[in-house]
C-alpha cells in the first residue's frame, strides 16, 4: 500500500500540472483577470498593457509612479503602456492609461520629469477625430507633466487611437520627442 501511494501521489500532482500548463503556456495567452493588477497597486493593466513585456517590466519595478500617475487619471483608467524615454538612460517615463466604460471612451496620458531638475516639458494628446481640439500641457516641471486626459462617448476620438506627444527640452535641445498612439489602433 505505501508503495502504491508513494508511486500515486507524484503521478497526481504530474497530473494536475499537465492539465493546467498547456493552456498558460498557449501562445498570445491573456493572463488572467487575477493577473492584470499592477503588483502592489490597486491599478489594473489593460488587456495591451499586460501583454508587453516593457510595460509590466517597467510597472512592476515602479509601482508607487504607477499608482501617483493613475490617480492623476481618475477612475476607471487601466495601464496601457509605460515607456522610458529616451531609452534605458531614462530622463522621463511616459504612462498611458485607457478607460472602457459603458458608451464612455477615454485616453489619459503623464510625462514623469525623471532627472530630478525642472525641464521644459510638454505633453499633448489629440483624438482620433477631426474638429475635436487636442489637449496639451505645457511649461517647466520638476515631476510630471499632464495630466492630459479626454473622455467622451464611444465616437468622441478619445481612447485607444488618441495619439500622444512628448517632448522634454535641455535648453534649446529636444532631449526626448516621443509620438505614439496610446494604444495599438485597428
Amino acid at each position: 500500500m505505501r508503495r502504491l501511494m508513494r508511486f500515486l501521489a507524484p503521478a497526481a500532482a504530474l497530473v494536475s500540472v499537465l492539465a493546467v500548463t498547456p493552456q498558460a503556456l498557449a501562445e498570445g495567452h491573456s493572463p488572467a483577470k487575477a493577473d492584470l493588477l499592477v503588483p502592489g497597486t490597486s491599478v489594473k493593466y489593460s488587456e495591451n498593457g499586460a501583454r508587453d513585456a516593457q510595460t509590466r517590466a517597467l510597472a512592476e519595478a515602479n509601482p508607487v509612479a504607477v499608482g501617483a500617475t493613475a490617480t492623476l487619471c481618475g477612475t476607471g483608467y487601466e495601464l496601457e503602456g509605460a515607456e522610458q524615454l529616451p531609452d534605458s538612460r531614462r530622463f522621463g517615463t511616459l504612462f498611458t492609461y485607457t478607460k472602457h466604460a459603458t458608451g464612455v471612451a477615454g485616453a489619459c496620458a503623464v510625462f514623469d520629469n525623471n532627472l530630478g531638475t525642472a525641464k521644459h516639458m510638454k505633453l499633448k494628446l489629440c483624438p482620433n477625430k477631426t474638429g475635436v481640439a487636442c489637449k496639451v500641457d505645457e511649461g517647466n516641471f520638476s515631476q510630471y507633466a499632464g495630466p492630459v486626459k479626454g473622455e467622451g462617448n464611444l465616437d468622441s476620438g478619445w481612447g485607444d487611437c488618441s495619439r500622444v506627444t512628448a517632448v522634454m527640452w535641455s535648453g534649446d535641445v529636444a532631449i526626448i520627442d516621443r509620438v505614439r498612439y496610446v494604444a495599438p489602433c485597428d
